[in-house]
């Protein structure tokens, strides 16, 4: 279906505009944008971070308009973020729209990731519409002779608290240009007062995309656009040889066989044009076996160089406390190598046109996505504009940006506009993927069972984050974004509890076997695993509850308070596990997991109850019971959903999901060798939330993730005595364990 695309213009051709803008980042002046019309009343809309970006614009009809660099990836964001701007602008929500992560519109708020788009970039849209309103009331005064303190905002209009006519916004903004700066002491609305933050409100994008109306990024078409598909090697690191293009000489409407290096690509009129000359060109490769051994990953990882050791925490002495200890335990904890799996693969257009670069992109980082397409183009950064047209499913730095890679290159060389539609092949096999994770743990007990010392150390990636090479760039020799972000995956190494003696350390690899980027809550998913399994072995052997196992070892209160409300609607029996009813085929069990996410956000506690197969060794999770606090709720109905989605697809993760490879290249390339949850299998999540109306907002994105394979790996062990310590938790797993016990 065809979308038109937003200008500044058709945005700002209101007689006016009050145009207002925030930021923290307190970044260098960027150079004003080429794409930026100027509006009719003399003037274009500023985006750069230190200027006086518009993250709102109100025109003369009253209705506003708010510019978010933060996206929604389907999670429900562009409602919450509507909700909090429309609740300081005294709007109602259907007067307000938004318009997300267009860098030729939008402010860079950094890319939609770790949990930030509430904590950060809601935030700040709700500083600038605070500072707006304050504006509007004061110029209101003005023309109704009154001070500030005697009026009152509300539905779009100031008018005297006393009674007596108002003035609407539209108006107010006819006077002219409003160049605001935010004041840093502007008060915000009390949240006894709110109307819409804290209430359920339905999301704005769900009705077009329950009707088929939605123009997902699959979808979006541009006039006189051209269809490609890339042809990949059969190995990663394999060098193109030859072509044969008189191989796909006689396939109607192809329009060119486009080689750079070792990208390879067919573009042609019609998209099933381009699907066949892909499977039909002929082309040789070179041989390369650069992965390693997939059933020895584990020794691969421990052998790979450290390029240093981040120590998390240090309290006490661990090393002699363990050596003093009445019982040391030991462990270690491996998380797997996952894909994002997409359910829609990526997709992307490109366009050059008079010098400029445009690419429609279902990218979660459209502002860092221009840089890198501004790197492997020669470009300036002010020539490429991203806009955002959201995507089948993305969760983290999946296949988006790459297509985009694609396309720009494949624009370039043909001179048209250029869709490039990833198959399902190329998105499990050349996305870049979570990496592999491998924990060592040792704790010593002393004479009661407490945990007198703890000693940890984490395999992890140097970098895993936005800016890995593109695809394309990487193929065809062309140059890359470099920067590499070290991304936040050694938080939650480090403990929430109160233990004398405790020592945490990431060791950073040099490299990875993939290229590795984020899956939803990196790092803090893994480390929280190994924590809290380890934690409930040191339970076990203690013969203690683990529930009050944790709570003896935990002072914040917060966090009690989360264990204690999903252990009541849980209905928690107090004992130690494993359960001694072992009989029959299938075990039932319950285990327990608890984050504070990064140490100082978000509380999260979960209860899994799961059933064991013996004969099978098949686990189902069918509930999982999850409390959270994370401050200052904007949409409640919104965070359940994203509890919700957390929930399932961790679930899925943890018992099903692994890429497998050989020497050369991923071999998972589909859903059957690359298996996800089902319908008949998806738990039952029950959700409490606690809600702190004057506290901060904090994200809900990622840290319900966190808790989920601990609290799955606690309850198989309560089921059956087993302690599984590997993810993902397969049939074949379960039964070897059973077997050896």
């Amino acid at each position: 279906m065809n979308a038109p695309t937003l200008s500044r213009r058709s945005l700002l051709l209101q007689g006016g505009a009050l145009v207002v803008g925030f930021s923290l980042t307190g970044r260098d002046a960027l150079a004003q944008q080429v794409f930026a019309p100027v509006a009719t009343n003399g003037f274009s809309k500023p985006v750069a971070p230190d200027q006086v970006d518009s993250f709102l614009a109100l025109g003369a009809d009253g209705r506003a308009t708010i510019f978010s660099g933060k996206v929604d990836l389907g999670t429900g964001i562009k409602t919450a973020l509507a909700q909090m701007a429309a609740e300081e602008l005294d709007l109602p929500l259907d007067r307000v729209s938004v318009v997300q992560g267009d860098t030729a519109l939008t402010p860079d708020q950094g890319p939609t990731y770790g949990s930030l788009s509430i904590q950060k970039g809601g935030v700040e849209i709700r500083q600038a519409a605070a500072t707006a309103r304050a504006r509007l009331v004061r110029l209101a005064g003005e023309q109704l002779g009154l001070p500030a303190e005697a009026l009152v905002s509300e539905n779009g209009t100031v008018r005297p608290k006393a009674g007596g006519p108002g003035v609407t916004y539209g108006e107010l903004v006819k006077a002219g240009r409003f160049d605001l700066k935010v004041d840093p002491a502007v008060t915000t609305k009390d949240p006894a007062t709110f109307a819409l933050v804290g209430k359920s409100v339905a999301r704005i994008d769900i009705p077009e995309k329950i009707t088929g109306r939605f123009t997902y990024m699959q979808d979006y078409r541009v006039p006189g656009m051209v269809h490609a598909r890339v042809v990949r090697p059969p190995a990663i690191g394999a060098e193109l040889q030859s072509v044969d293009e008189a191989s796909v000489a006689d396939i109607p409407g192809l329009i060119r066989v486009v080689r750079q290096g070792n990208f390879l690509a067919v573009v042609a009129e019609k998209e099933w044009a381009a699907v066949k000359a892909a499977g039909q060109i002929k082309a040789t490769w070179s041989r390369w076996e650069g992965l390693p051994e997939q059933d020895k990953l584990w020794q691969h990882v421990r052998a790979t160089r450290v390029t240093k050791d981040d120590v998390t925490s240090s309290t006490g002495d661990a090393a002699a406390a363990l050596g003093q200890a009445a019982r040391v335990l030991e462990a270690s904890y491996d998380f797997a190598i996952h894909t994002h799996g997409s359910i829609g693969p990526s997709c992307a257009i490109a366009e050059f046109k008079d010098g400029l670069l445009t690419c429609w992109t279902a990218s979660q980082m459209t502002h860092a996505l221009r840089k890198q397409l501004a790197a492997m183009t020669g470009l300036r950064p002010e020539a490429v504009r991203c806009i955002y047209i959201e995507g089948s499913g993305c969760y983290g730095r999946n296949g988006h940006e790459d297509a985009a890679g694609d396309a720009a290159l494949l624009a370039r060389a043909v001179g048209r506009p250029v869709r490039v539609q990833w198959s399902r092949a190329d998105e499990h096999g050349w996305d870049p993927k979570g990496p592999p994770t491998l924990i060592d743990l040792k704790a010593g007990l002393d004479g009661d069972g407490n945990v007198a010392a703890w000693s940890s150390q984490f395999h992890v990636p140097e970098g895993a984050a936005g800016n890995v090479p593109l695809v394309a760039a990487d193929l065809a020799g062309l140059p890359h974004e470099t920067t590499m972000s070290p991304g936040n995956i050694i938080q939650n190494s480090a403990l929430p509890y109160a233990f004398p003696n405790v020592r945490t350390v990431c060791h950073r690899l040099a490299t990875t076997p993939f290229r590795p980027s984020w899956i939803r809550t990196p790092g803090r998913m893994q480390n929280t695993y190994a924590n809290e399994a380890f934690l409930d072995e040191c339970a076990a052997a203690a013969g203690a509850d683990p529930l009050e196992y944790r709570l003896r070892a935990l002072k914040d209160p917060r966090g009690i308070e989360v264990l204690k409300r999903v252990a009541d609607i849980a209905k928690w029996q107090v004992r130690p596990s494993p359960r001694n009813e072992a009989s029959g085929d299938v075990l039932r069990g319950r285990g327990l997991s608890y984050v504070k996410y990064e140490l100082n956000r978000t509380y999260v506690a979960g209860v899994a109850e799961v059933e064991v197969d013996r004969r099978s060794g098949q686990v189902r999770v069918p509930r999982f019971f999850v409390v959270q606090d994370c401050g200052q709720i904007i949409n409640p109905d919104g965070v359940r959903n994203q509890l919700d989605g957390n929930v399932i697809q961790t679930v899925s993760r943890v018992l099903l999901e692994e890429v497998t490879f050989d020497r050369g290249a991923v071999t998972s390339l589909d859903w059957v060798s690359y298996p996800i949850l089902t319908f008949p299998d998806v738990p039952e999540v029950v959700i409490d939330l606690i809600d702190r109306p004057t506290e901060k907002p904090w994200g809900a994105g990622e840290p319900s993730a966190a808790i989920v394979p601990a609290a799955i790996s606690n309850a198989i062990f309560d089921a059956t005595g087993v302690r599984l310590r590997s993810v993902p938790f397969t049939p074949a797993k379960v039964k070897a364990a059973l077997q050896a016990t």
